[in-house]
């Protein structure tokens, strides 16, 4: 199910946005000269070391070091700015398939302190928020060294609403800048959100979903994801959050499966549209990034990427840390993002982890009874998302 039309329009003034688009694509290119600055002091140099295979390797300069252990600079070398002029810093600092040394586990830490928020409860800040996008544009087709993918699966769990919106739009021209500051999120008079459902209040959001073909940021977070899930460590990181989301969604919902935010319209418009129309989208898009996970995870064992699937799925389960089952009432907190993905576990994982619809339709089905959905309603959304995860594992 998608259904668009009036609820699909972003919230912002649509005069200045269009505005907004048309000086972002008629820059000159003097100005996205400019985007190769310095950043908070920090230069990230080149350098190339023997790895001892003869292999070259990119050595991490001791600036870049010190920011894993300082993650206010970290975020103030990463932050690209409003309009993506600073993308320079990141993708010096990123950008490199093979890391000397420690070099990539550090970059890791580097990419978790500059995109985290700072605490339990905290909403992430719209530099921080940026940062992420400039992660997620300097990796853009990259291949991400095995140190280095768990920090960045770890910013994208960090991120897991926006992440999740922006896998499921691509590219969007409603999106005009790398981060949205929290007083542009506002409901419209149907309580729609295009951000997303039970958004915290104060928070800013990586808006992954925009593009700017000047300066050559694009921010694939589908074509991210599934360099990411090469790893075992990184896709335990993904899948717990993708499973953690699905709790927190869940406990927000009315007894009817549907979203307390929703407002009919007065005079009539719109009226395709009610109370489930948008959770059956986010629930059907979550199903389709964790069957997209499963699809991976088999395409990279044909291709030989996995050499040893049993080995793969013994580590995923060893990094995964349990499952998530929804609160039995409804709950109305508005966590933010980060507090999402750390959510505490409810118990060990039982039965097959990589049975994606078993792990999902476990959870949904114990929501549906302790919450007495009604029937049509729970098998609907079921079908639903079984669909959408198919889709995902076969057909995508």
């Amino acid at each position: 199910m998608r259904n668009g039309g009036s609820d699909s329009v972003s919230n912002s003034d649509g005069g200045s946005g269009r505005l907004s688009r048309r000086l972002r694509k008629h820059r000159t290119l003097v100005l996205g000269a400019a985007a190769v600055v310095l950043v908070g002091a920090v230069v990230v140099p080149w350098a190339v070391a023997d790895s001892g295979d003869d292999e070259p390797c990119w050595q991490l300069p001791a600036s870049a070091r010190a920011l894993a252990d300082d993650p206010g600079a970290a975020t103030k070398a990463l932050d690209p700015g409003g309009d993506v002029l600073r993308l320079a810093p990141a993708r010096e600092l990123l950008a490199h398939e093979k890391v000397c040394g420690d070099g990539a586990r550090l970059l890791g830490r580097i990419v978790e302190g500059a995109t985290r928020s700072s605490g339990p409860g905290k909403p992430h800040t719209v530099a921080q928020a940026g940062s992420a996008y400039a992660v997620a544009a300097a990796l853009h087709d990259t291949e991400i060294p095995a140190g280095l993918a768990p920090g960045v699966a770890r910013m994208v769990a960090e991120y897991v609403v926006d992440a999740g919106r922006a896998s499921a739009l691509g590219s969007d021209d409603d999106a005009i800048s790398p981060a949205v500051a929290p007083e542009e999120v506002q409901p419209n008079e149907r309580g729609y959100v295009r951000l997303g459902r039970f958004l915290a209040p104060g928070e800013a959001h990586a808006a992954f979903e925009y593009a700017d073909d000047l300066a050559d940021a694009d921010a694939d977070m589908e074509s991210l994801v599934a360099e990411l899930a090469k790893d075992p460590e990184a896709f335990a990181i993904l899948y717990d959050a993708e499973r953690a989301y699905l709790a927190y969604y869940l406990e927000r919902l009315t007894d009817r499966g549907g979203d307390p935010a929703f407002r009919a319209s007065p005079d009539k418009r719109g009226g395709y549209a009610d109370a489930t129309t948008w959770p059956d989208n986010d629930l059907e898009d979550l199903a389709d990034r964790v069957g997209g996970l499963m699809k991976y995870r088999a395409r990279y064992a044909r291709d030989g990427t996995i050499p040893d699937l049993a080995a793969f799925d013994a580590s995923v389960r060893s990094h995964t840390r349990g499952v998530f089952r929804p609160a039995s009432e409804r709950l109305d907190t508005r966590p933010p993002m980060g507090d999402i993905a750390r959510r505490p576990v409810a118990g060990p994982v039982r039965g097959d982890l990589m049975d994606g619809r078993h792990q999902l339709f476990t959870v949904v089905d114990s929501w549906a009874e302790e919450r007495n959905v009604p029937t049509q309603r729970a098998g609907a959304l079921r079908q639903s998302m079984d669909d959408s995860y198919v889709r995902a594992l076969w057909l995508r």
